[in-house]
């Protein structure tokens, strides 16, 4: 990949992507981050204030390594979303180190005027390991009465849920793992009755990597409405679009 010299002097761990064989995530980098969190001179100012453990991640992605995170940009045009939806039953799928979890469960809170009465956040995540970092970011935060990450495959997590009565309906649903399971996963949650008249689907990464064909299935659903919110990756700053879809 050639970035100018801008982009890497703004983003330093961007120059990693000159070697061919680099690699995005899930190569000890996050580990790396729990570590570099659990140790970092300000720990006392990072409990309990989701914004500074967001604003450390955020500096180790752009300094360190690369994160497969939202990032900001994006991630705050989330956040209005839920401000002004109000959801109190949100799930995502792909949780992965709890940056969006720890950033929407924050929004969530803010939006019913810093209650956590009757908020419920699930996070589905498929490895046990990034998993497992999230609940300890997530708990660092303050936000485990929120927030609740469920390990395994985002489909039959949904079920599992849905089969205990857990989980009754979806008020908004974030899609952040697998692009190609996008429509099978949103299908599941429309076959279990989840989404209602009002509910909200956010997508990420429909521009990059891309997910061409869940927009087509979105934007011809006769029971949704579809638009694009055009968003930043960060590190990086490069384009990318949020499809968001409105539940008739």
């Amino acid at each position: 990949m050639s970035l100018p010299a801008s982009t890497t002097s703004k983003y330093p761990s961007l120059n990693k992507f000159k070697d061919e064989n680099y690699v995005e995530s899930h190569d000890g980098r996050e580990i790396a981050l729990l570590k570099h969190i659990y140790s970092h001179p300000d720990l006392n100012e990072l409990r309990g204030s989701p914004s500074n453990i967001l604003r450390v991640i955020d500096e180790f992605a752009a300094q360190q390594d690369f994160l497969i995170n939202i990032g900001p940009d994006k991630g705050d045009k989330v956040q209005k979303l839920i401000e002004d939806e109000k959801p109190t039953v949100l799930v995502e799928l792909g949780g992965y180190v709890g940056y969006s979890s720890i950033l929407f469960a924050e929004a969530m809170r803010r939006a019913h005027g810093g209650t956590k009465q009757d908020l419920r956040f699930w996070s589905l995540e498929f490895d046990p390991l990034m998993a497992s970092i999230a609940m300890n970011f997530i708990d660092l935060a303050g936000l485990s009465d929120i927030v609740t990450v469920v390990v395994g495959s985002a489909a039959d997590s949904i079920k599992r849920l849905h089969a205990e009565k857990k989980l009754t309906t979806i008020d908004f649903l974030f899609l952040d793992h697998v692009e190609d399971l996008y429509i099978d996963d949103l299908k599941v949650c429309e076959n279990l009755s989840l989404l209602r008249p009002g509910s909200m689907v956010v997508a990420d990464n429909v521009l990059r990597p891309g997910a061409p064909q869940y927009r087509e299935y979105v934007r011809q659903h006769i029971g949704m409405e579809s638009w694009s919110v055009k968003g930043l990756i960060i590190p990086g700053d490069y384009e990318d679009e949020l499809e968001v879809s409105r539940i008739k």
